[in-house]
């Protein structure tokens, strides 16, 4: 295996979480989740997002079957779904930085050339600038200026392209497989799972649940 010289970084559920109060806003703060609902919803839209993904038959977003599964155990008006869908895909709306991010990516870029390649809105570098991590990573390729999102192999190659790296040399880290550890082995990169909310602790895949553990990892 050729020696790992760049690592790419997904942004959300990665790098960045996403600020519930915000997003949740359209729904009586006394009826949010907490964050173990959260993620217990987060765990099992992904296996369903997945088999929906590796069948070839995605009938709707990630982010729109999450909120149909938290309104239904809610209770609430389905209606708001639509608000609740478009306050997600705002980047804006992730501002949460975990701790011992900046540190962490620091000593990881001290090994290491880092980037990131993320579907969003054309906005996520100001956003990863405003939570004062965007320095750390020499360059941003976001979808919604590359115009195709993962898992195309088009914006892993366009994020190759600005870094002047080789595939076979770089590693992706991302939170879902079928469009980021997938996406990124069809482009010929290695990758590991950034697995926070423990959606893969049963795949036969590498993964992590912190960047800390990805540090390690690394060695």
């Amino acid at each position: 295996m050729v020696e790992r010289r760049v690592i790419f970084f997904d942004v959300g559920n990665t790098l960045l979480f996403p600020n519930r109060l915000k997003i949740l806003a359209p729904i009586s703060s006394a009826r949010h989740p907490t964050l173990e609902q959260w993620q217990a919803l987060e765990r099992r839209t992904k296996q369903e997002f997945d088999l929906g993904m590796q069948s070839g038959r995605v009938d709707h977003s990630f982010w729109w079957i999450f909120h149909t599964h938290l309104l239904q155990q809610l209770g609430e008006d389905i209606s708001v779904r639509e608000a609740l869908v478009e306050n997600t895909q705002k980047s804006t709306n992730w501002d949460q930085v975990l701790p011992d991010t900046r540190d962490t990516l620091d000593r990881i870029g001290e090994s290491f050339r880092i980037a990131v390649i993320s579907n969003s809105d054309g906005k996520i570098e100001q956003v990863l600038s405003r939570c004062g991590i965007a320095t750390r990573f020499e360059s941003v390729t976001d979808s919604g200026t590359v115009g195709v999102e993962k898992p195309r192999v088009e914006i892993f190659q366009a994020g190759l392209s600005a870094m002047r790296a080789r595939a076979d040399e770089s590693l992706y880290v991302g939170d879902l497989y079928s469009v980021d550890y997938e996406g990124a082995c069809n482009a010929g990169m290695q990758a590991v799972l950034f697995d926070v909310a423990g959606a893969y602790r049963n795949r036969e895949v590498p993964r992590v649940e912190s960047l800390k553990q990805l540090e390690t990892w690394l060695r």
